[in-house]
C-alpha cells in the first residue's frame, strides 16, 4: 500500500505542477503515468539498493531469491522508463500489467505468512488489504499507458480514441 500511497501523492503533485504551469501535464492520464513511472523507478531502485528488505517476501521454493529481488527491481525500473518513452509506452503498460499479475502470488504469500518486513507495517491486515490493490495496479498500468480507456466513456462516432489520450 505504500506503493499506492506514493502513486497517489505523486499524481497529485504532478497534477498541481501542471495546474501551476510548471510543467505541461494537463491530462489526468499523463499525471498518472508520470506518478507510476516515478514510483516504479523509486521502488525498483530500492529493490537493488536494499534487497534484504524484499528477501522475506520471496517464497522459499524459488531458487536464488537475491536474483529474483534484483530482477523484479530491474523490471520495475524498465517499466517506469518505458512509460516515459512514447513509442514504448503501450508495450511498457502491457508488460507492467503482466508483471503486477505475476507478483500477486508473492503478495498472497506475504498475507498468509504474516511477515514482518522492514519498512512496512507490522500488522497482518496490511498484507491482506494490499491484495485488494493489486487489480488497481494492473488497471493503472493499462490505463495510463493508453491500452484501455475504462472508465472513460466516449460517445459513438466520437473522433477521440486511445491514441488521443496518450
Amino acid at each position: 500500500m505504500i506503493f499506492f500511497l506514493a502513486l497517489l501523492v505523486l499524481t497529485v503533485l504532478a497534477w498541481l505542477a501542471g495546474r501551476l504551469g510548471v510543467v505541461s501535464l494537463r491530462q489526468g492520464r499523463a499525471c498518472m503515468r508520470l506518478a507510476l513511472a516515478l514510483a516504479l523507478m523509486f521502488f525498483g531502485a530500492d529493490h537493488l539498493l536494499v534487497p534484504e528488505r524484499y528477501l522475506p517476501m520471496i517464497e522459499s521454493w524459488l531458487p536464488h531469491p537475491e536474483l529474483v529481488v534484483g530482477l523484479t527491481g530491474l523490471c520495475e525500473i524498465a517499466g517506469g522508463l518505458g512509460l516515459l518513452i512514447p513509442r514504448l509506452r503501450r508495450a511498457a503498460g502491457a508488460a507492467l500489467g503482466v508483471y503486477f499479475i505475476a507478483v500477486f502470488p508473492a503478495n498472497v504469500h506475504n498475507a498468509l505468512q504474516g511477515l514482518n518486513v522492514q519498512g512496512l507495517p507490522a500488522s497482518d491486515w496490511y498484507y491482506w488489504v494490499r491484495l485488494g490493490f493489486q487489480p488497481l495496479a494492473v488497471w493503472w498500468a493499462l490505463f495510463c499507458s493508453g491500452l484501455i480507456d475504462w472508465p472513460r466513456h466516449h460517445r459513438p462516432g466520437s473522433a477521440t480514441g486511445t491514441a488521443a489520450h496518450s
